[in-house]
């Protein structure tokens, strides 16, 4: 494997041109990146005896802390033991250690000679957020799983080595606790300890990530990298692909002048201090001006098909990340997508080894894991399986522990076991727990709702991404359908789009066809809303608690009656009335 890898990047352009120095440093780097991909494969080897080994060092290590002794650490040897001691975790069970270590004490949770960083805050659509605390340990091992992605894909497109990388982070530090510790995302974390050596190729500068302002926040990204030779574009959310490619054709004439210029068009709200910081690292640029002007005369438009060089594309495509997909050839061409994996700020499952697939390798040399099959999940006692026992093709939910300090916990992810790598599962993403609705017994989660709404979506002419599905009770209850007008559909169109989308959930989904056919379910109805209405609640609800909240997700299907209670009825109504005062979930 080390071999492919040097002779597949021995003739790379450029490294013939680096300083010795920085060569030797690359060679280091490479050599590191390849010991921690070889170490992902051997993990997958005698996995059972390597899990529990994993698991008991994460026990010792906080054996003395006021969790471990309030569940017996010391007295853990095994992973029955284990299972005896520590109950499936919920945040809200963590959360009152989380709350000391919050405050400066990490005896909590944590056992001697560790440092908590900062804690990462949850990207989802909750009033509270949770927090996860991201030790030495839980960044190291964090580090590690990207270490394994990132290789694993530049050796499948060795192309991409040595050139620029567009990656979209978000900031560490939006707030901090009573003690201290910066709040935030674990990606700006993880940019601002980057290797030296990698950073360099990082083309889109950090100060970016302190920009509020959504539409000005894309803008910069692509000021700093539109005339560059970009290799790859990284995101968590492929939603994030399309803005950055929208907003450069959008605004192709004045990214044109401003590459030209030097400078950053002052339209855009960005704070004194980071325009000033970001506008010290830019110069005129003709040669690159020219070359995009002569792309959008010849072409009609900005695109990155055209602009950059890419070899592939990095972002989220299971679950209903994959409806955004069907928009990347306009703007992306044949470019491949590698999804990044099932990764959180409580931790990375899965690391994906191929092109065009959601799923992936789950992260067994650093975390530990349990799996509950989807038919016993929430019920008491469900039985609880090893990384070992699962079976392919069935479908599982997760539970996650890791150096963050959270033992057993229920994240709520719903998973398809598709194979084995040696002896570790192979999973893909399916969706989150709570997006399912059961007005009658259907049990209709979010992925069936996108996989019809994907289905017949072209036929009526919907160019549009965004779209909710609601339960809603009634003498007969039903679902309603709310899509946003301007999107290519007319109230006519939009109540036969309606009628096909009931069809196909027939098919998809047996539960929801018998209830159908019973009358105990109504046929789904549709609501026309104001053109981007959506587009604009999503952009309040991701901005609630997180200003910069990359990896927000839109909800396609709400899981409660009346959680659409603020959407318009009456297409005058133009924007969202108000964020949703009470709890949502994530």
């Amino acid at each position: 494997m080390s071999s492919e890898l040097v002779a597949s990047t021995a003739n790379l352009p450029g490294q013939h041109h680096m300083p010795l120095a920085d060569r030797f440093r690359l060679a280091f780097a490479k050599s590191h990146a390849r010991r921690m991909l070889s170490r992902m494969f051997r993990a997958t080897d005698n996995l059972r005896e390597k899990q529990t080994a994993t698991l008991l060092k994460k026990i010792r290590r906080n054996a003395s802390s006021e969790y471990g002794r309030d569940h017996g650490f010391a007295d853990i040897k095994s992973d029955a033991d284990f299972r005896r001691r520590v109950p499936i975790t919920s945040y809200e069970d963590l959360e009152p250690y989380i709350e000391k270590v919050k405050a400066g004490d990490l005896r909590a949770m944590f056992g001697p000679g560790q440092t908590v960083h900062m804690f990462a805050k949850t990207s989802g659509t909750c009033d509270r957020p949770k927090y996860i605390p991201v030790t030495d340990h839980f960044l190291a091992e964090y580090r590690r799983g990207w270490n394994a992605f990132g290789v694993k894909v530049l050796m499948d497109h060795p192309g991409s080595f040595l050139r620029p990388i567009v990656q979209v982070a978000s900031r560490m530090d939006e707030e901090h606790t009573v003690a201290g510790f910066p709040c935030g995302a674990i990606s700006g974390l993880m940019a601002a300890t980057q290797k030296r050596l990698v950073r360099r190729y990082y083309v889109v500068p950090r100060d970016i990530a302190y920009i509020d302002d959504a539409a000005a926040r894309y803008y910069c990204v692509l000021r700093f990298s539109i005339a560059t030779n970009a290799a790859f574009l990284v995101t968590a959310s492929p939603a994030t692909q399309l803005k950055l490619a929208r907003i450069g054709d959008k605004h192709a004439e004045r990214l044109i002048r401003d590459v030209r210029d030097g400078t950053i068009a002052r339209e855009f709200e960005i704070p004194s201090d980071v325009r000033l910081r970001l506008e010290r690292r830019i110069s005129p640029d003709t040669d690159s001006a020219q070359r995009l002007n002569n792309i959008a005369n010849e072409t009609g438009r900005l695109l990155p098909r055209d602009y950059w060089n890419l070899g592939f594309l990095a972002n989220w495509t299971g679950g209903t990340m994959g409806l955004y997909l069907r928009d990347f050839q306009e703007f992306f061409g044949n470019t491949p997508v590698r999804d990044i994996g099932l990764l959180a700020s409580e931790g990375r499952m899965s690391i994906p080894i191929e092109d065009g697939s959601a799923s992936g390798i789950l992260d067994v040399a650093d975390n530990y894991f349990e799996f509950i099959a989807a038919d016993e999940y929430g019920i008491d006692n469900p039985t609880v399986l090893g990384a070992c026992d699962v079976e392919v093709d069935k479908e599982y939910y997760i539970l996650l522990t890791t150096s963050a300090g959270f033992y057993r916990y229920d994240i709520g992810d719903r998973v398809r076991v598709t194979g084995f790598y040696g002896d570790a599962p192979l999973i893909e993403f399916l969706h989150k727990g709570q997006h399912t609705s059961s007005l009658a017994g259907e049990k209709l989660n979010e992925k069936q709702v996108v996989t019809a709404f994907e289905k017949i979506a072209d036929r009526f002419g919907y160019d549009g991404c965004n779209f909710v599905v609601a339960p809603k009770w009634d003498t007969t209850p039903y679902y309603l359908l709310h899509l946003e007008s301007g999107s290519g559909i007319d109230e006519a169109k939009a109540q036969a789009l309606a009628k096909a989308f009931d069809h196909r959930l027939c098919s998809i989904n047996i539960e929801y066809d018998s209830k159908r056919a019973s009358s105990r379910l109504g046929p789904v109805q549709v609501n026309l809303l104001p053109a981007n209405w959506l587009t604009e609640f999503d952009r309040v609800l991701s901005q609630r608690n997180r200003p910069a909240n990359e990896q927000f997700k839109h909800r396609f299907l709400l899981s409660e009656p009346d959680a659409d209670r603020d959407y318009p009825r009456d297409s005058a109504q133009r924007a969202p009335i108000h964020y949703p005062d009470r709890r949502c979930t994530t």
